[in-house]
């Protein structure tokens, strides 16, 4: 059954900024008043780089990445969404093919992570030397930096050849790094099999935005709650105009399950922006990523919830309450298995750039509505105050 009003006080974020940890981002430049963490993204000429870049942030169709030109310069993408709120800001170096240690321009200290591209189908030998000589760097500069190899362009091969070349480099990388120093089997590399054509890019990217959002053991707390007390199986929080999903519970990611809230949310990204809510007025602005709409067993509802943190100005609070209070939150579910007991997936608004997608029981979701949706609000009220905290600590507090 599902339990009453959940309890959120051990997971919420209201803990004082001062005692939070650092956040692991840098200030762009003089003028920029947001601390955005930094990605590096390297590799080779036509590895892929400026196609993941693409693919993920400005919703380029993949069958298009074929007509982009070659990166000749190192171009700063900035994903801070200043229409909508993420919960962490980037900023993403696209570096040309011929980019070494030393042309680099910036210290790799200044990186949180690294990720470096190797087109599965290419020659090892080069990418492999070039990744190496980073790998060294970075170690040396910052130890902590997270370290992620993408083999990419993997739908180019069987699924066969696509394993014995994925598991060929990494035994290369790891022999190259040994014949070096024996210090260096002490590294954490990551290595993803990604293809632009499938959610395997989207499911990489989303274990590295993991390791880079602070307050990710908040989130994950809040979702565990939410489960329990829905009895959802699987709860993820997606940011909703690249599809990667921000934090999940603790149970395991099944891939299918991915595939299936991206393709959802895909959707309703899609189709969302025909419709709208009748009670809305001018006072009450649609998210600039409204989905709404599923199929015959689709439902829309709209809350209003005014959030709070007690460690804010009043001033900052009173701004905080009209912009949450004057959001519209739609919410869409459909039937996955008409079958008893059948599942039903859910989409709920959570700010105007989180959404919450969960699978829960089709008698759940039917028969416990109200308390479903009660849940709901009560975590978003948790989600926009770890937001609200983030945002004032890396616009200095």
């Amino acid at each position: 059954m599902v339990n009453g009003p959940p309890s959120y006080a051990a997971t919420s974020a209201s803990t004082p900024i001062a005692q939070r940890p650092q956040l692991n981002g840098h200030r762009s430049s003089s003028t920029d008043a947001v601390a955005r963490t930094k990605i590096l993204l390297l590799g080779l000429r036509r590895a892929g780089k400026t196609s993941i870049q693409q693919v993920l942030f400005n919703n380029l169709p993949p069958k298009q990445t074929f007509y982009l030109e070659t990166t000749m310069r190192i171009v700063k993408h900035t994903f801070q969404f200043p229409r909508t709120s993420t919960v962490i800001p980037l900023e993403i170096w696209d570096c040309p093919g011929n980019t070494t240690v030393e042309t680099l321009g910036a210290p790799l200290s200044q990186f949180a992570t690294m990720i470096f591209v190797i087109d599965i189908r290419d020659l090892y030998n080069q990418p492999i030397s070039r990744l190496v000589e980073f790998i060294v760097a970075a170690y040396q500069a910052n130890p902590n930096m997270s370290l992620e190899v993408f083999v990419h362009k993997a739908e180019k091969l069987q699924e066969d050849d696509k394993i014995e070349n994925f598991r060929q480099i990494h035994e290369r990388v790891s022999d190259r790094l040994l014949d070096i120093s024996p210090d260096y089997e002490q590294v954490q590399l990551n290595f993803h099999l990604t293809s632009v054509y499938d959610h395997s890019l989207h499911e990489a990217f989303s274990k590295v935005l993991h390791k880079l959002v602070d307050s990710l053991p908040y989130l994950e707390d809040l979702l565990n709650v939410f489960c329990a007390n829905s009895q959802s199986p699987k709860a993820f929080l997606f940011d909703t105009t690249s599809r990667l999903y921000i934090a999940t519970d603790a149970s395991p990611v099944d891939s299918a399950t991915f595939n299936l809230c991206c393709d959802y949310l895909q959707m309703l990204n899609s189709f969302g922006t025909l419709y709208k809510s009748e009670t809305a007025n001018t006072r009450r602005p649609m998210p600039t990523t409204p989905p709404l709409l599923t199929s015959s067993t689709s439902s829309l509802s709209a809350t209003r919830t005014a959030t709070s943190d007690p460690s804010s100005p009043k001033t900052t609070n009173s701004t905080s309450q009209r912009s949450s209070s004057d959001l519209f939150y739609p919410s869409a579910s459909t039937s996955l298995h008409p079958s008893t007991p059948g599942t039903t997936l859910t989409y709920h608004l959570i700010t105007s750039q989180l959404a919450l997608l969960a699978l829960l029981p089709t008698s759940v979701y039917e028969g416990r509505r109200g308390l479903i949706e009660f849940n709901v609000v009560f975590f978003r009220e948790g989600v926009q105050e770890i937001c609200q905290v983030e945002t004032e600590a890396r616009a200095g507090g």
